[in-house]
């Protein structure tokens, strides 16, 4: 459905309006018995102030949009302002009219934008007007440019539907913190914007998700986008501008031939402020400090009346959150006075080297020996876990994890025993790795080529492990075989033209959770064997500084998120339709799809 705007010759309007529903049964306030259901959205027949009015009063303004039916509001949010005020749009019916009013006066000398698209609907059968966007001005002219563009998850490269996008005079790199922004639009189902009748002069342009409402950006609940540089419309609007008009958002063709000038990529903002969030004893050799921002940057960290040497320290991931354990066999304190000296956020904003106490009580209260009649098995054993993939053991081996860390160690009293189809046992050799982001995970792998229809079974003896506790190990074990369905099927994608670090990923359907994932930094052949027939996803995000982790962006920083690509089909299509036995090997030229 393609509705184009009013124009001031509403009269013309008015009769075709009155023909088409003539047809339609649809202009009487109750339908016939036993009539059609209507269908038709309501139409507008008549607006005051007209649009394009200027000169408009700027205190107790009002807006009314006279319906050819009655109305009702559905979504009063979509009912949207620009330039934005401090609070939104009110409004009232009466009769088949909707009246928009304002809380405060507008600005003077100042071209607005009032849009109520899928805001209202009919009030009978409930169908929605398409849209519309009226112009006026408290001034003697009105403004003329355009800009456009398109707001995308940062992640998943989907668009974002009702993200304000927003256009700053102020070039300050704060001005979207502290106060509202000269114009600003909302973004359609396509993520698609089209903020109208500007001033010609450059801008900075944001998008975000406003969850509070006050059209000003709040770092600790709202998204943000934005564009590197300033920019200036190129673009005049006019009344048949394709980019203007109000599309059925069915209507795949014509909002997809809309002229997108500018692409944002919406992210939740890292936290640049950094201090001690939080901090506990979590038991008796065990505490934890974690902080506001990632990468906290620690000089030294210590334990009063504890040997340095006594510590065992592990980041997450993000590192901003750090575990600490005590590997001394001495009757715990009751209280743990611990030192932090690191790089902390001073009432500037600037990184500065600060050492702070903190003092972790023992949970319970006083340490007292606990009863031998009183204790589990559980409680005096090193406990671990052992577990294995049968789609992803080749590649990533068994998983061997520990709840404490390990001082004493005997993988080589392990075996690992192949059973082959007639019961043959053979043991195999395995290499053992620790796990780079987690000091009590170990991966133990295959040395040789795993066979389809073989047993591998890795033992575990008793008494070989031992934790900072002083327990040791029950013996296990743990038994894996090699899918061997022959409705599973296979991707391989042949990566060329690797020039950085990338991330690839195997994705579900709705992007919501990574299967599987690669880190490559040169040209290879990237597989996913042995998989279930079904929708999934590949994305290749840029791991620029090597970290091994998809980053978000940071406003202040002016650092965008690390670009994200997904591999694409013919038609456009991130989603690749996966059947039983299939089996896809593509190329794919990582330089070109990341110029994109």
């Amino acid at each position: 459905m393609n509705r184009k705007p009013i124009i001031p010759a509403l009269a013309v309007l008015a009769v075709l309006t009155a023909v088409m529903l003539q047809n339609s049964c649809a202009n009487t306030t109750q339908a016939p018995s036993g009539g059609r259901k209507d269908t038709i959205p309501p139409v507008i027949v008549n607006i005051n102030p007209l649009p394009g009015a200027v000169n408009v009063p700027v205190h107790n303004a009002s807006v009314r949009f006279y319906f050819d039916e009655y109305i009702t509001v559905k979504n009063p949010k979509n009912i949207f302002l620009s330039p934005p005020m401090g609070k939104a749009p009110k409004y009232k019916l009466k009769g088949k009219s909707l009246i928009v009013y304002f809380d405060q006066d507008l600005d003077s000398n100042t071209t607005y934008t009032l849009d109520i698209s899928d805001a209202v609907a009919d009030n009978r059968e409930g169908n929605m007007f398409p849209g519309y966007s009226l112009v006026f001005s408290t001034g003697p002219k009105i403004d003329s440019m355009v800009v456009t563009g398109t707001v995308r998850d940062c992640n998943t490269l989907l668009p974002i539907n009702g993200a304000t996008v927003m256009l700053y005079k102020d070039l300050s790199d704060s001005a979207v913190l502290k106060s509202r922004p000269y114009a600003a639009a909302k973004t359609d189902k396509w993520g698609f914007f089209a903020i109208r009748n500007v001033s010609d002069t450059v801008y900075r342009l944001y998008a975000m998700v406003d969850d509070i409402g006050n059209n000003v950006y709040d770092a600790e609940s709202d998204k943000i986008a934005f564009f590197d540089t300033v920019i200036r419309p190129t673009m005049v609007a006019t009344d048949d501008l394709p980019e203007l008009l109000k599309y059925d958002m069915e209507d795949t063709v014509r909002c997809r031939a809309r002229r997108s000038e500018y692409e944002l990529y919406m992210f939740r903002d890292e936290k640049s402020r950094q201090a001690v969030r939080n901090r506990d004893r979590l038991g008796d050799r065990l505490a934890y400090v974690s902080f506001m921002a990632p990468d906290a940057q620690i000089d030294s960290l210590w334990i009063r009346n504890i040997p340095q040497d006594k510590l065992i320290m592990e980041f997450n991931p993000t590192r901003d959150s750090l575990l600490i354990w005590v590997n001394d066999r001495r009757r715990p304190l009751d209280t743990l006075h611990l030192f932090v000296d690191y790089l902390k956020t001073d009432t500037s904003g600037v990184l500065a080297p600060a050492t702070e106490h903190f003092r972790l009580a023992r949970p319970g209260g006083k340490y007292r020996r606990p009863a031998l009649s009183t204790l589990k098995h559980d409680d005096t054993i090193c406990k671990m876990k052992l577990v294995a993939e049968p789609r992803t053991v080749e590649r990533q081996g068994f998983k061997m994890s520990f709840d404490f860390p390990i001082i004493s160690e005997g993988f080589d009293k392990m075996t690992l025993t192949s059973v082959n189809p007639r019961q043959q046992r053979k043991e195999v050799p395995f290499t053992v790795e620790r796990d780079s982001t987690d000091l009590r995970s170990y991966n133990i792998k295959v040395s040789e080529k795993m066979q389809v229809g073989y047993d591998y079974i890795l033992k575990v003896p008793h008494r070989e492990f031992r934790d900072i506790n002083g327990f040791y190990n029950d013996s296990t074990e743990h038994k894996v075989a090699l899918p061997k369905d022959d409705n599973l099927s296979l991707l391989q994608f042949n990566l060329q033209n690797v020039r950085h670090r990338y991330i690839v990923e195997l994705l579900t359907e709705k992007m919501d959770k990574v299967l599987d994932s690669y880190t490559v930094d040169s040209d290879a052949s990237v597989v996913f064997p042995y998989m279930q027939a079904g929708k999934y996803c590949v994305r290749l995000t840029e791991d620029i500084n090597a970290n091994g982790r998809v980053d978000t962006g940071n406003l202040m920083e002016h650092r965008q998120p690390e670009k994200v690509k997904f591999y694409t089909l013919r038609d456009g299509s991130y989603v690749i339709n996966l059947r039983e036995g299939m089996e896809i090997e593509q190329s794919l030229d990582v330089a070109k799809l990341f110029e994109k």
